[in-house]
């Protein structure tokens, strides 16, 4: 672990000392390579919106199967009092043929969880509250392993404990799994339900519209290739038993799983026909707490793909370029683009090729802007309120991964460092109004 946490420091270290070197010595083969590899980036985006908005547009028909087979529904919970009870009831309303049985993984929560999740067990024959054992190291992958220890259908899926997924969610990721050859599950669509609620949570609502939607419909389209989004996904049995189980080390375990059913062989299909509805973050706060989370849980995964063999070859080459892309590349370049701005508003530098400085700056704005409004168009949640959004967010929202990923590279080195294991950061639940 300490070898590969070099590696990584090293890795960096060298990226920022060549930077360093081609800008003291040559500042327009800088500009002039950073350009070209900044277009490259902003086409392959577009690219991925077009062909999202094609099969987003374009309509599939839902198999209806003459045998659907058993599932587990497993929702870890730790002190979720707040969210807990409409999630169960959203649960037991699920409209499914087969055998399924839901499972409240209680993770030693101190709050009122397991009385709510008593009460539904007393009720319901197919609700189960199960007590998971204290243990190390804290988290939800080590309390998906033991959900997955005590159930045994031949289908799991994975619901946060805020969610509330449609009646007909479940079945539809069971038949494309069913029926789409070499498939290891599938994949739903994640929905706001407090997208009203405050200006972050719409931004939060219309990136999801966008990176989660738009651009896994694309990947999907494109290369065949999808991620596991931490809930509403579905897993077969077979497949996370031969893979050993969840990484308990992996606090972006949704992504650390992808990488390693892609690299089997199997198939993650996108069916954003499947919705489930879950709460944001309302404030800043917990915003920034929840996705410093995620970004470490990303790092530890970046840290893997360049230090284990094996993660570019084949349809895995799409997964692990595109975390190199979103976690690496695409944060040089937001701040690449603020000191380009800078540099042609100043005009410090004149650079003699058929594009100022400042129209590559305009271009990644129009491209970033186009994106969200092509995914509103395919959700048909264009609002007075939401043009406004996202007219904003390049210079607010997405101005944030920056400071972001800092924090999060800094908490993600000094606990390397350490060697103290990344701790679970849970996300606070809001009261549904």
């Amino acid at each position: 672990m300490k070898g590969r946490l070099w590696v990584l420091i090293l890795s960096f270290s060298l990226f920022l000392t060549l930077l360093v070197v081609a800008v003291i010595f040559n500042v327009r083969l800088l500009l002039f390579f950073t350009t070209a590899l900044f277009l490259v980036l902003l086409l392959y985006y577009s690219v991925l919106t077009i062909a999202g908005l094609y099969s987003r547009l374009t309509n599939k028909k839902i198999p209806v199967l003459d045998y659907y087979p058993g599932v587990d529904i497993l929702i870890p919970a730790h002190n979720e009092g707040v969210v807990i009870k409409d999630t169960i009831e959203a649960m037991v309303a699920i409209d499914y043929p087969g055998i399924l049985q839901i499972y409240i993984l209680n993770d030693n929560s101190s709050d009122n969880t397991a009385e709510i999740a008593e009460a539904f067990a007393n009720a319901f024959k197919n609700v189960h509250h199960i007590k998971v054992p204290p243990g190390e190291p804290r988290g939800k992958s080590r309390v998906l392993n033991y959900g997955l220890s005590i159930s045994d259908n031949k289908y799991y899926c994975v619901y946060d404990a805020d969610n509330q997924p449609e009646r007909h969610a479940l079945v539809k990721l069971v038949a494309i799994a069913e029926t789409q050859e070499r498939a290891g599950g599938a994949v739903g669509y994640v929905r706001t339900m407090n997208e009203s609620a405050t200006w972050l949570t719409r931004m939060i609502s219309i990136e999801f519209q966008v990176f989660q939607l738009l651009m896994q419909s694309g990947r999907w389209q494109l290369f065949k290739t999808g991620s596991l989004t931490g809930t509403n996904m579905l897993v077969k049995r077979s497949v996370i038993e031969e893979l050993g189980g969840y990484d308990p080390y992996a606090i972006a375990e949704d992504a650390e799983l992808t990488l390693r059913i892609t690299q089997k062989g199997y198939y993650l299909p996108i069916v954003p026909e499947s919705i489930t509805w879950e709460q944001e973050p309302e404030t800043l706060g917990v915003y920034l707490k929840q996705r410093t989370r995620w970004l470490q849980g990303n790092l530890y995964i970046v840290e893997k793909t360049l230090t284990e063999p094996g993660y570019f070859k084949g349809k895995l080459l799409v997964h692990s370029i595109h975390q190199l892309l979103v976690y690496v590349i695409f944060w040089f370049f937001l701040v690449f683009s603020y000191i380009w701005f800078v540099l042609g508003i100043l005009d410090v530098f004149f650079i003699e090729y058929t594009y100022p400085l400042l129209f590559i700056w305009y271009l990644a704005y129009i491209v970033y802007t186009a994106q969200l409004f092509a995914a509103q168009a395919s959700q048909r949640t264009f609002s007075p309120v939401n043009i406004f959004v996202s007219v904003i967010m390049y210079f607010t929202y997405a101005q944030l991964f920056s400071y972001l990923f800092v924090r999060s590279l800094i908490f993600y080195i000094k606990a390397k460092k350490n060697r103290q294991t990344i701790g679970w950061d849970k996300t606070e639940r809001f009261k549904s109004k």
